[in-house]
């Protein structure tokens, strides 16, 4: 099995140009003629994108070359206005790397890089008319260019072989790892689901670990953990069936469809050769100094496998737990919320539980939804002093969600502290247990479990307001019992 993975990054101009690269405008409206590949056009590298793809060098355990080219590939397709793409071959800026990741079961697996190159991303087909979406059936296609020239950066793994019938848990858990690994760093957002990061699954199949490599096929632009997951799985299972059965696997690239996770053949698959790289006569070499090289190391932050160890160390989590957090996305939003004041089960139990149902319901990841880290510690805070229930945090999580304003404001429109005042409780407590006579002597007779019932007669009547702690105590005042 073979990854690579594109990043496009969160610079503000394109790979060659001065373009803007913000997402949502018109079509074709940041084009220039350079991005364009109009006659007389010269390209001018990007100084962010080098220095982000050597901060990915360097985190990816990468040697960072002294001196490196730009080529260009050369191959036809419409959306590629130039008829090639400036990218990097043999010459790449970083090299020779590799990245651990941890499985489900705790296990670390190595995969080897083989490089991160810097190249420029293509245009956007729509493909109109047709079943699928795709350019078989279409009745025309339209383009835009506003994405091609965009900063990219691919990480090509090398072959990874031992990973036995885990593979696709480790091509998951490799894709995983690279995108919180790229969002530590700050050089890219990686959202899959826009594009931002998105992979390529080689895969081939051999009788024996000492037989060659089998032939491969590519599953093109998977765009999410899952996908990639059932990628890998789907095309392995399509391998052996086909070879088991006698056949021959075609050099090819695939289609991934989400809807069943099976592969359908897309086109023949060149090698390198074909596409006739040659070293870009526009663009001068790369030649980072060490110094600078040395400057971006030092400054890089705490891998996420480490920090995600020392942080389920300091929650107390367990591997599982911590698992479930960084499925949920929400590692970050619950440090934020912690450096917010709340402590750290609390702030787990409100991401983990209120807030990742809501972006569960809403199709979101939980760091997208309209509530900032500051505002949950403000929740638990009210919880935490007695102004709030957890029933009445979830209304204020609800009104703060649906755009009511802060927490505070949220408490103070709907009227939701709770009813703490000893007289107003005391009343509501004697007419609980004057209404539900029969209750109220189990409970003298020694039957405690009863009290449940008028606590929560005691919270209709207080619409949930009441403190159910303090209301269970004064039941059991009321009515002369100890609960030891």
């Amino acid at each position: 099995m073979g990854l690579e993975v594109h990043v496009e990054l969160g610079t503000k101009t394109k790979m060659f140009c001065g373009c803007s690269t913000e997402l949502g405008a018109e079509p074709n409206s940041q084009t220039c003629p350079t991005c364009l590949g109009l006659p007389g056009s010269l390209p001018v590298v990007n100084a962010i994108a080098v220095e982000s793809a050597i901060k990915i060098g360097l985190a990816l355990n990468c040697e960072i070359a002294e001196w490196c080219r730009f080529a260009r590939k050369n191959y036809f397709y419409p959306d590629m206005p130039k008829n090639f793409q400036t990218s990097q071959y043999d010459e790449p800026i970083a090299y020779n790397g590799y990245l651990d990741v941890q499985l489900e079961d705790g296990e670390i697996f190595r995969v080897e890089i083989e490089r991160a190159h810097m190249e420029e991303d293509t245009g956007k087909s729509l493909h109109v008319g047709g079943a699928t979406g795709r350019i078989h059936g279409a009745v025309h296609s339209l383009l835009d260019y506003n994405r091609a020239g965009i900063p990219l950066i691919e990480i090509v793994t090398k072959p990874i072989e031992g990973a036995g019938v885990r593979a696709p848990e480790v091509a998951k858990a490799y894709v995983a790892e690279l995108r919180e690994l790229i969002k530590a760093l700050g050089v890219s957002e990686a959202r899959m689901d826009q594009g931002q990061m998105r992979c390529d699954v080689n895969l081939s199949l051999r009788p024996s670990p000492e037989a060659p490599f089998g032939t491969r096929s590519e599953t093109k632009n998977v765009n999410s953990l899952r996908s990639v997951e059932r990628a890998a799985r789907f095309e392995i299972q399509r391998h052996a069936a086909v070879l088991s059965g006698g056949g021959s696997i075609v050099q090819e690239t695939r289609h991934f469809h989400e809807e069943d996770g099976s592969t359908t053949a897309g086109r023949i698959k060149d090698n390198a050769e074909d596409y006739r790289y040659f070293p870009e006569p526009d663009l001068v070499p790369v030649a980072p100094a060490r110094d600078w090289v040395e400057e971006l190391r030092a400054g890089l932050p705490e891998m996420p496998r480490l920090r995600r160890n020392r942080l389920r160390e300091e929650w107390g989590v367990s591997e599982h737990d911590m698992q479930s957090i960084l499925n949920a996305g929400a590692v970050d939003s619950i440090v934020a919320t912690i450096e917010a004041g709340a402590d750290s089960a609390a702030a787990r139990k409100w991401w983990m539980g209120e807030l990742a149902r809501n972006a569960n319901e809403q199709g979101v990841s939980v760091d997208e939804l309209p509530i900032t880290p500051a505002q949950v510690a403000r929740v638990a805070a009210l919880v935490a002093d007695g102004s709030l229930n957890d029933k009445l945090a979830r209304q204020v999580i609800e009104g703060v969600l649906g755009g009511e304003g802060s927490p505070d404001e949220v408490v103070e429109k709907r009227g939701l502290k709770v009813v703490s005042d000893e007289g107003a409780l005391g009343a509501a407590v004697d007419e609980a247990i004057a209404g539900n006579a029969a209750i109220a002597d189990k409970i003298r007779g020694g039957k405690i479990a009863a009290v449940g019932a008028l606590v929560g007669a005691v919270m209709k009547t207080t619409r949930g307001q009441a403190d159910a702690a303090r209301v269970k105590e004064l039941i059991l005042e009321r009515l002369g019992v100890s609960e030891g």
